[in-house]
């Protein structure tokens, strides 16, 4: 079978998907196609479960834009649409699409209205999406497998010496952790670790593929960027997310929430030296 997922949001919302993509892609032996910004087609192309990945301006949509996205959604032989969109233009393009099943939290084009998730972590919550159509999600279990030769390729790059590796991803808004606590961190670190070294997420280049490799390769992950939040979930990795509610992480160990949402520039570093171990 083919299923269509419409997935508006950047690239925190796309990564929150990739474990119910694939549950959907293995459990229903589905061919699945995703439909997103057009900032985040090359994340999906780190999914393998997905097998075309359509660029489309949810929130600037035209009518035009949605003629046309109805003849590229009509072309194959959809049987599921799993859809996050909202909106009258939404509702109307899918009705005439086909598709015999549509799950959607509202509107009048949905065959099955979905029940919101109770859960607060974003990547299980999916499982009430799924649930119409017969599949279990298990968010916490799934693992964003990359290429070996990458990961090698990225190993290869880090900063010379056998220290661990530290992740470093600020948000960079208004409302991040100061600017000058981020530089001054490395600094203080290195006087209880004199081999420490720092990694940034753009340091691979613009390649999605060569920024995740270069992810998982870190030890460590401290971040305030959502994406960067997002892709040391999927890869397992141990992580200090700054800002984030507790309750919008998986239970496992090696994650830590820290920092109320908005009120990062209050927080001191001996603060995140401790959340680090370093304490």
């Amino acid at each position: 079978m083919r299923a269509l997922f419409l997935i508006p949001g950047g690239n925190a919302q796309q990564l929150q998907a990739f474990a119910a993509v694939a549950a959907v892609a293995e459990q229903l032996k589905a061919q699945v196609h995703v439909v997103c910004q057009a900032a985040s087609l090359a994340l999906w192309k780190l999914q393998p479960a997905v097998e075309k990945v359509v660029a489309f301006p949810f929130e600037e949509a035209t009518l035009a834009d949605w003629a046309n996205l109805l003849g590229t959604v009509r072309e194959p032989d959809f049987q599921l649409c799993v859809n996050r969109a909202q909106g009258r233009q939404v509702d109307l393009m899918l009705s005439m699409s086909h598709i015999p099943t549509r799950v959607a939290l509202k509107g009048f084009s949905a065959t099955a209205q979905v029940k919101p998730s109770a859960n607060p972590w974003p990547n299980q919550a999916w499982e009430a999406f799924l649930k119409p159509v017969g599949v279990h999600l298990d968010a916490q279990s799934y693992r964003l497998a990359l290429p070996k030769a990458e990961l090698q390729a990225a190993a290869k790059a880090l900063p010379a010496g056998d220290g661990p590796a530290l992740l470093l991803a600020p948000a960079g808004d208004g409302q991040d952790w100061p600017l000058d606590q981020w530089q001054a961190l490395p600094q203080q670190i290195r006087a209880k670790l004199a081999n420490l070294r720092v990694l940034e997420p753009t340091a691979a280049g613009t390649g999605a593929l060569q920024r995740a490799a270069l992810m998982a390769n870190a030890d460590v992950v401290l971040a305030s960027d959502p994406a960067v939040i997002e892709w040391a979930l999927l890869l397992g990795l141990p992580l200090v997310a700054l800002g984030r509610a507790a309750e919008t992480l998986p239970q496992r160990p090696g994650l830590q929430a820290l920092g109320l949402p908005g009120q990062l520039k209050e927080l001191g570093i001996a603060e995140v030296m401790a959340a680090l171990g370093l304490g």
